[in-house]
């Protein structure tokens, strides 16, 4: 443990890429194999479930603190988080450990089935001989919150580095539903396709957003300046669903979510269209709901997500179809290497063979000579239910993550509100002391009515201007939120507007964020609630109307 709690230091401490890959080589080269996997499984969000309730680790927290817990609760509200607030309150350790990081896992693993004195017994044991950076570490681990500054891509280079083995593989290597009790790291690094597992999705490739390049290039003008000539691309409306990998090998089926969600079992629709396809069929979609031959829009979706039994009342309100857009694997040959336009042909062939073509559909190509006409024709993406449009280079490879060249995703503008912020929270880890969460509110008549919650947009230095506005305009406080003066106006963005039972103003946004901080508005020139619902879909349920 001594040794993940400082590499969870090292790689909270820089920023500095090189330094980051050196000291995640230092930790796999000098740990035993059963920890680098258990190290891997964290962080790539392979937590152990949480064996005992957050309520009972409080409160046994708070005796071995000595403190009382109005003064344990004014610190948490203070430093954000929890883990780090029972690190700090604690005394310095009585005793040391030597465990590694997989023998302590394997206690957390196995105390959730003991009686609540042994755990406590467990718990304040395992606090008293550990070190504060540990005990960190521990917590984090402990209460399913461990999160970690490093991006898995460099993880997986710095393990590149090590083995010798390519990136790519092992990337492949560790999606799926592996846990470090079960796959070992000399299956990891063995010999190519030793180790391969018939339910194993391939890793994602990612669009890059054009709005973020350098000069937010959105023009027709500037789309040829950046992408060359029209016809080296192809375009295809971007979808709003569940991004997905269907497989069929071996005569079984797999569906996994780009969040590598086993969801199999969770869209049994699909299940005739996949045993259909040819053994050696990986697809790449996005899962949407329809109605009619049309797509719905995403929260209708949403009723079905999450839930662990699926009633007929969902799946008669909810159906589901697929829009491939990609082939990764045929015949059971890998064949991202091959171009886009020689996928898009297999994946033709496969659709034009499918005896379930309302189930199994295909993402269209969009027509267009120009980049002028590509722009009109994105204008029509909210009537299409969609989110803007996707290109892809024909000459382009099937890659790994996010990467610019090859696949760009052109969304259309949010929607957007001017609002006036009344509630405001302080955030976490290092805007711990800051109020950095708010609370939106438009007018319904002489009222200020709350409506959404949103906490990124703003820059550092305009997030301490706000903070300092807040500490002197707050009129209440209900716990860790402070009610403040309404006076300061932003606009808010987001993606959909919907009805909903569950929120005083009625409807329920999708993605909210702040645009930006209008200094020219007073508050009494935001927006209406009535302007709010003026943007709803006329055809979108409300996705709790079913509850």
């Amino acid at each position: 443990m001594k040794a993940f709690a400082q590499l969870f230091l090292y790689l909270d401490e820089t920023n500095k890429t090189n330094e980051k890959v050196r000291r995640l080589k230092e930790y796999f080269n000098s740990v035993p194999d059963d920890d680098k996997m258990h190290m891997l499984a964290l962080f790539t969000d392979r937590r152990p479930k949480r064996p005992i309730n957050s309520t009972l680790v409080r409160t046994w927290a708070v005796e071995v603190s000595n403190i009382p817990a109005w003064l344990f609760e004014e610190s948490y509200h203070v430093v954000g988080d929890l883990a780090e607030t029972m690190s700090l309150l604690m005394p310095e350790n009585t005793s040391g450990s030597n465990k590694t990081l997989t023998q302590w896992v394997a206690e957390i693993n196995e105390i959730g089935t003991r009686n609540e004195e042994e755990r406590k017994l467990w718990l304040t044991e395992a606090w008293a001989m550990l070190d504060k950076q540990e005990r960190f570490v521990f917590n984090k681990i402990l209460t399913g919150s461990f999160r970690v500054g490093v991006s898995q891509n460099l993880v997986i280079k710095a393990l590149a580095e090590v083995t010798g083995i390519e990136a790519p593989t092992l990337t492949h290597r560790i999606m799926g539903s592996w846990m470090p009790e079960t796959y070992s790291y000399e299956q990891l690094i063995q010999a190519q396709g030793a180790a391969d597992d018939i339910s194993r999705p391939y890793p994602f490739f990612l669009a890059y957003p054009i709005q973020e390049t350098s000069e937010k290039r959105k023009a027709a003008a500037d789309l040829e300046d950046a992408l060359g000539e029209p016809q080296e691309w192809q375009a295809e409306w971007k979808w709003d669903g569940i991004r997905a990998q269907m497989i069929k090998r071996n005569g079984k089926i797999f569906i996994w979510s780009r969040g590598e969600d086993l969801s199999t079992e969770k869209f049994p629709e699909l299940h005739p269209f996949l045993n259909d396809l040819p053994d050696g069929t990986v697809l790449d979609g996005e899962i949407l709901s329809f109605s009619n031959g049309l797509p719905m829009p995403f929260n209708v979706l949403q009723t079905r997500i999450g839930r662990k039994n699926l009633s007929k009342k969902i799946l008669q309100e909810s159906p589901v179809a697929v829009i491939a857009y990609d082939c990764l694997e045929y015949g059971g040959e890998d064949i991202r290497t091959k171009t886009q336009a020689e996928r898009r042909v297999l994946l033709e062939q496969l659709q034009a063979g499918t005896e379930y073509p309302e189930i199994f559909r295909i993402s269209e190509l969009i027509k267009f000579d120009t980049w002028e006409e590509l722009e009109k024709v994105r204008e029509q993406s909210r009537a299409m239910i969609a989110e803007g449009i996707m290109l892809k280079r024909k000459k382009a490879t099937y890659q790994v993550g996010r990467r610019r060249g090859d696949w760009w995703k052109w969304k259309i503008d949010p929607l957007s509100i001017d609002a006036v912020m009344i509630y405001a929270q302080k955030g976490h880890g290092r805007r711990a002391d800051l109020y950095t969460d708010y609370t939106f509110a438009v007018w319904d008549g002489d009222k200020l009515v709350p409506f959404a919650k949103a906490y990124s947009g703003l820059t550092d230095q305009e997030i301490n201007k706000v903070d300092y506005f807040v500490k002197r305009n707050t009129l209440e406080k209900f716990g860790p939120v402070r009610t403040v003066k309404p006076e300061l106006v932003f606009e808010i963005g987001f993606e959909g507007i919907n009805k909903s039972t569950r929120h005083k103003s009625g409807i329920a946004l999708r993605f909210p964020r702040i645009l930006r901080w209008r200094h020219d508005k007073k508050k009494e020139e935001a927006d209406t609630l009535e302007t709010l619902k003026a943007l709803l879909d006329p055809i979108s349920p409300s996705p709790d109307e079913e509850a």
